[in-house]
Parts: C-alpha cells; structure tokens; sequence
C-alpha cells in the first residue's frame, strides 16, 4: 500500500479519494473548502490544510481540479504549491481536464524538481467515478506509468497509455468534445421530433438499431427525455473544454463544428444552465 494525498475534493476527486481508501492506502486529502473532507476523515482519511501540508511525504499525489489555472495554483503556488514538498521519488498524477501546453510546462517544472509527473484524465461522470469505473487517458514516461498503473486501478477499470506528456490531455479533450457533440445534436433531433408530433421514443429506439447509435447516445437521450438535469458533468465545465479543444486548433475556422457547438453551451450558461448536467440544452430546443 501507498502514501497517496488527493488534491481536489469536487464531484470526482472525493468520490476517487474514497475508493483509495477502500482500497487500503494511506490516504490524505486537501481542497480549498475543508468542509468537503468530512466524509473522507470519517471513512479513514487525513485532512489536511494546504496542498504542501498534503503531499508531504506521499508517494503519489493526485489532483482533480477545475482547470489551468486551478492545476498552477495547487501546484506551483510559491507558499502552499504540492510541489514545494515533494521529494523526487514521488509521482504526480495530474487528472485535471486541461490543455497539452500546460501539461508540458507542467512536466517541465516538476522534472527541474527531478519529480516525475504522469498526466491521468479520466473518461466517465460520477457514476463511474463512485463505482472505480474510469477509463484513464494517462500521458508520460512508459517508467512513470507502470509505476503509477497499480495506484490507478484503484480508481479506474481501463488504464491507458497514449504517449508523451500532453497526449492524455488531447484524448481527453477529444473524448469531451465527441460526448459534447452528441448532446447537443441529440438535443436538437428530440426538440426536432416533438415539433414534428413524433412518437420520440419510439423513433429513436428505431435509430438506436442501426450503426450510428452509441451507448453514449443511449445514456443521454434517456437523460434528456426524463428531463435529469442533475449535474453529472455541468454545462460549464464541458463548455470549459471546448474552449481548450478550439485553442488546441489553433482557430474557431480550423474546426467550425466545434466552435458552433460550443455556442450552444454558451447560450446555455446565459440561459441560467450552467451548473445543470450538460444535458440541460435540451431544453433550449424543446
């Protein structure tokens, strides 16, 4: 078993610092609001009151944060960052949904520090993230992942190895981008045939016998049509990942579609969504 500290205790990071815990390592927690550590203490874990104060002594130090700029505060911050008390034979495990430049920088700094850092984006909402589901798009040395790989099985049931430090997040945010796609395109094909007096159910179980269907389309348009709006994965933050997705581009006109589509996710935040699950634009359409 490890020293394993998890820095982030949103929807996904406490639910993987819980399955750390039942897995039997020696687990400490950190994030910004401490009140969220409660339930982790009483299951086993240790608080504690900054990033540095968390990663003192682990072996692997997880973070599960919102974006870039969360990523550089919790790590290189010059007061409280992890990285000011990690030693060398520690590994970074950055989960984060963030761009392929910073995660470069990133590896950057910490191998200045000789720490070694795998990026590990995660596939799957909270239902997977409760039931150590996640499928992990990890980026970084062969010798950091296999070192790493035993930890992440804790928390997920696919790990994969794409190449090089960025590549885990350029997977990642491929993977949100498609799953975007689909829901706003099924958000509009359901408000399509509501107004067409259509039987939605009934047509869409037909369409779900041919190849274009997904599980993915499966899962959301049952969501949609039951009007679950409970946030699993918020419209902001989805939004959030179209925009890195368009800076990796390089333009909005080097990929019209996904620029397009993240203009629904904007018009859903302005519309009051933005803390629903991403399937909420249905109702921008219905």
């Amino acid at each position: 078993m490890a020293n394993v500290s998890v820095l982030g205790l949103g929807a996904m990071g406490s639910r993987m610092a819980a399955n750390l815990v039942k897995a039997g390592h020696d687990v400490t927690v950190w994030n910004r609001n401490p009140n969220a550590a409660s339930a982790l203490v009483s299951a086993g874990a240790k608080a504690a009151q900054t990033p540095k104060e968390a990663a003192a002594g682990a072996n692997f130090v997880v973070a599960m944060l919102r974006d870039n700029e969360a990523s550089r505060q919790v790590w290189l911050d010059p007061e409280s960052g992890a990285l000011n008390s990690m030693s060398s034979s520690a590994v970074a495990i950055e989960s984060s949904t963030l761009t392929a430049d910073w995660i470069r920088e990133l590896g950057t700094r910490m191998e200045a520090r000789k720490v070694s850092l795998l990026e590990a984006p995660v596939a799957g909402s909270t239902p997977q993230a409760e039931a150590a589901q996640l499928i992990y798009l990890t980026g970084g040395a062969a010798e950091t992942f296999a070192h790493t790989e035993p930890i992440l099985k804790a928390m997920g049931s696919s790990i994969l190895h794409v190449g090089p430090l960025g590549s885990g997040a350029l997977a990642k945010l491929a993977t949100n981008t498609l799953l975007g796609i689909h829901v706003t395109v099924l958000a509009e094909l359901i408000g399509m045939l509501k107004r067409s007096d259509a039987d939605v159910e009934r047509v869409l179980d037909a369409v779900a016998k041919t190849p274009v269907w997904s599980a993915a389309a499966g899962r959301l348009s049952t969501l949609m049509l039951a009007g679950n709006f409970a946030p699993q994965f918020p419209v902001e933050l989805i939004e959030k990942d179209f925009g890195y997705t368009l800076q990796a581009a390089g333009s909005e006109t080097s990929a019209p579609t996904i620029a397009a589509v993240r203009d629904v996710f904007r018009v859903a935040i302005e519309r009051g969504f933005g803390k629903e699950n991403m399937t909420s634009v249905a109702k921008l359409f219905t």
